[in-house]
């Protein structure tokens, strides 16, 4: 007999690991990265994401910004359904965003990850300590992605997947 698989990573280990990977990261604005994982977090929390979805919220970026392996992740206490949502919205290398959305969509549970993500991105406030061409840049960027998505087209990202 196989023993038992070791018990999840709690929300609270899963916020904690993220925040040790990303530690001295900081966003566009200068910001501490964790605020953007704190802050999509709370968005899939709000719009009723479940506790897997939120442990993707916390981990969406680890992969993509090389804070963690995709090795590490496929090891990682976390159930198979979070492993996928944090690989469904890591963006790859030179991917075209058609791929990148299509495999989003294709994904359960990782729509309501992105549009939280996307939501945060988009705040007004965050764009606007940009300077103009990059604000203009991340802003069609943004919208792009929503489009692909079959997201609303409002900053706020109020409406959309909710509960997907």
């Amino acid at each position: 007999m196989e023993p038992a698989p070791p018990p999840l990573l709690s929300l609270a280990e899963v916020e904690a690991l993220a925040r040790r990977a990303h530690s001295g990261q900081t966003d566009k604005a200068g910001r501490p990265y964790a605020e953007h994982l704190a802050a999509v977090a709370a968005g899939v929390r709000e719009r009723g994401g479940s506790d897997e979805q939120i442990a993707a919220a916390w981990l969406h970026d680890a992969v993509e910004d090389a804070a963690l392996t995709r090795e590490w992740l496929a090891g990682a206490a976390l159930s198979e359904a979070t492993k996928e949502m944090i690989l469904a919205v890591t963006k790859r290398a030179d991917e075209p965003v058609e791929e990148y959305t299509a495999r989003i969509l294709a994904t359960p549970g990782a729509l309501l990850v992105k549009e939280s993500d996307l939501a945060h991105n988009a705040d007004p406030a965050r764009l606007a300590v940009l300077d103009a061409p990059t604000r203009e840049r991340l802003t069609a960027k943004y919208a792009r992605v929503r489009e692909l998505l079959g997201l609303a087209s409002g900053p706020s990202g109020t409406s959309g997947a909710s509960g997907q």
